[in-house]
């Protein structure tokens, strides 16, 4: 009876060098594509994101009309109420830090420990990047995605690119996307004209835009309201 032959021991170190080879040309080009990606949306404005088209198919999963209420304000023609409300409700070191707030993250942990409630504790670039670059959901490996393309955009872009970004593509109610659709759909007037106590009622219901809604405030929301406008005083000068 033939005996089998056995693997040569030079066939697996060749296998793990082509492994290598594969690998290093598949993250060379994940890194240029992804660069090539944020720095094109330094200069042009986002046309979509991933989470508009997934609350399109929710809608229309529960028989409801597409609803995606949005239009860009370049940075210079938001109030800057709108601006110095949004810095005070979800990010006051915001033109300080490089995308994390190390403090904020550590708070959020040991508050999410001992509740059920999931606290977050992501900075306005955070909340950019994965607003823009990435998919909506919750996992380890969205986080890491979540901190590469937050370190990206805050190499690539300035803070005002950042802020004006911000401003224009996250949720601020059912269907409705950025400060200028919010300010038409509750006020019924531009976000340039927005007072600041409008603009600290928009960022009061940031954190969850479809539950809460500055048309119908609750007495938890004036609260929040309270607390930016104070923060806003606080603030001083944005200047980037």
């Amino acid at each position: 009876m033939a005996k089998r032959k056995s693997a040569s021991p030079k066939s697996k170190p060749a296998l793990f060098k082509k492994i290598i080879s594969i690998a290093s040309r598949v993250f060379l080009w994940f890194l240029m594509v992804t660069v090539l990606w944020v720095l094109v949306y330094r200069f042009v404005n986002p046309p979509i994101t991933l989470l508009m088209i997934q609350r399109n198919i929710e809608r229309s999963g529960d028989d409801k009309p597409s609803k995606m209420e949005k239009k860009w304000v370049d940075f210079d023609n938001i109030s800057n109420n709108m601006k110095r409300a949004a810095v005070s409700a979800e990010d006051q070191l915001f033109l300080k830090h490089i995308g994390f707030d190390v403090k904020a993250i550590e708070k959020a942990f040991e508050a999410n420990k001992n509740s059920k409630k999931i606290k977050g504790g992501s900075t306005i670039s955070q909340q950019t990047a994965k607003n823009v670059f990435l998919w909506p959901g919750r996992s380890y490996i969205r986080k890491g995605f979540e901190a590469y393309f937050t370190l990206l955009i805050e190499i690539l872009w300035s803070k005002e690119r950042i802020l004006e970004v911000y401003l224009n593509v996250i949720e601020m109610g059912d269907g409705v996307y950025g400060a200028e659709a919010a300010a038409q759909e509750y006020f019924g007037k531009s976000c340039t004209k927005l007072t600041r106590s409008q603009a600290a009622l928009i960022a009061a219901c940031f954190p969850n835009p479809r539950k809460w809604s500055p048309k119908k405030p609750t007495r938890y929301i004036k609260h929040r309201q309270y607390l930016i406008m104070r923060n806003m005083r606080r603030l001083g000068p944005l200047d980037f």
